[in-house]
C-alpha cells in the first residue's frame, strides 16, 4: 500500500506542477487583460485554440469564465498547498487533496458536459480535457487514503501525568 500511495502522490506532483504554472500563465488570459502577459504565453495559448479548436477559450462562455475564476482563486492555492505539503511530508496533504479533487472533478464535469452536449468539440479536445478528470478523481481518492497505516480513535485524548492533591 505504502509504494502505491508513493506513486499516487509522484503523479499528483507532476499534474500538480502542470497546472501550477498552467493555470496562472494561460488560463488566466481568460478572464484577465491580455495586456499582463507576455507575447510568449499569448501566443502559446493562441497556438493551443487553434491546435486542439478549444471554443471555450475562443467564445468565453461565461460558465467557463466563472469556472477559471474558481480555479485561479481557489483551486490554484490548493494546488500550492498540495506541492508544498507532498515535498514537505504535511498530514494535512489528504485533506487538502480532498478538496482540490472535488472542486476540479465539479467543474471538470460542467466542462465535459458542455464539450459532450454542444456537437463543437472535436475528439482531440475532449481527449485533452478528459485526463484532467482522472486527475480530479485520483486526488480525491488519494484524500480518502491515509498517510501511514496508524489510526487513532476519535475524541481520545493521551492521558496527562500529573500528581493528585490531597
Amino acid at each position: 500500500m505504502g509504494a502505491l500511495v508513493k506513486l499516487v502522490d509522484a503523479i499528483l506532483f507532476l499534474v500538480f506542477t502542470v497546472i501550477a504554472l498552467a493555470a496562472p500563465l494561460i488560463d488566466g488570459q481568460t478572464c484577465l487583460s491580455v495586456d499582463l502577459f507576455p507575447k510568449v504565453l499569448v501566443d502559446l495559448k493562441l497556438w493551443y485554440t487553434n491546435e486542439y479548436g478549444d471554443y471555450l477559450f475562443t467564445d468565453k462562455p461565461n460558465f467557463f469564465v466563472g469556472l477559471v475564476w474558481l480555479e485561479l482563486l481557489f483551486q490554484w492555492p490548493l494546488c500550492l498547498a498540495n506541492l508544498y505539503a507532498i515535498l514537505a511530508g504535511k498530514s494535512w496533504f489528504p485533506t487538502t487533496c480532498l478538496i482540490y479533487g472535488a472542486s476540479a472533478f465539479t467543474s471538470m464535469a460542467a466542462i465535459l458536459s458542455e464539450l459532450m452536449r454542444s456537437n463543437k468539440a472535436s475528439d482531440k479536445l475532449l481527449m485533452m480535457y478528459s485526463p484532467f478528470m482522472g486527475f480530479a478523481v485520483l486526488a480525491i481518492l488519494r484524500g480518502l487514503l491515509t498517510h501511514s497505516g496508524k489510526t487513532t480513535a476519535a475524541g481520545k485524548r493521551p492521558v496527562l501525568n500529573r500528581k493528585k492533591r490531597a
